[in-house]
């Protein structure tokens, strides 16, 4: 049985809500044992089991979230040269572009020689005031199903050997 590990952070919803979607998605292909984690749970022994991994985090200033942020330097050295080629994808809510959050994710993935199975999922909210911002986030159906196709990929392509 393939393994795909989903980690995530988010305060308002939206990057929760695309990290479940990517679960379901994965979680459809039989023979995959799919874990949802919160950053803040998850740990370099959790990235070392898995085949595969999907890393879901909002922007925040122009970065990922401080907890995605925790996550990677409480795991980077302890897994850096043991998952070489392992596959990965990014699912990013943003509230304008999310391209320097994905940039981010892209850097620390490379340094762990990880590959990417598929272009970052930014999905955009518009939100620009401290109210927009910090108000709950509802991502729609269309963004969901971009977010499920990524971890149906991912749990595709292990099954199939082709990660």
């Amino acid at each position: 049985m393939r393994s795909v590990l989903i980690v995530y952070h988010s305060v308002t919803g939206g990057a929760r809500q695309m990290a479940e979607a990517a679960r379901d998605g994965a979680g459809a292909e039989q023979d995959v044992h799919v874990r949802l984690l919160r950053a803040s749970e998850a740990a370099a022994a959790d990235v070392l089991m898995a085949d595969g991994i999907i890393f879901a985090t909002p922007e925040n200033l122009a970065a990922i979230s401080g907890m995605m942020k925790d996550f990677f330097d409480r795991s980077y050295y302890p897994v850096l040269d043991r998952i070489n080629g392992r596959p990965y994808a990014t699912l990013i809510c943003a509230g304008s572009d999310g391209e320097n959050a994905a940039r981010q994710v892209a850097r620390i993935a490379t340094g762990w020689r990880m590959r990417s199975i598929a272009a970052p999922v930014i999905v955009c909210t518009h939100a620009q005031t401290p109210e927009a911002i910090l108000a709950p986030k509802r991502i729609g159906r269309v963004d969901l199903a971009r977010c499920r196709e990524v971890g149906a990929a991912m749990a595709a392509g292990l099954v199939m050997g082709v990660f």
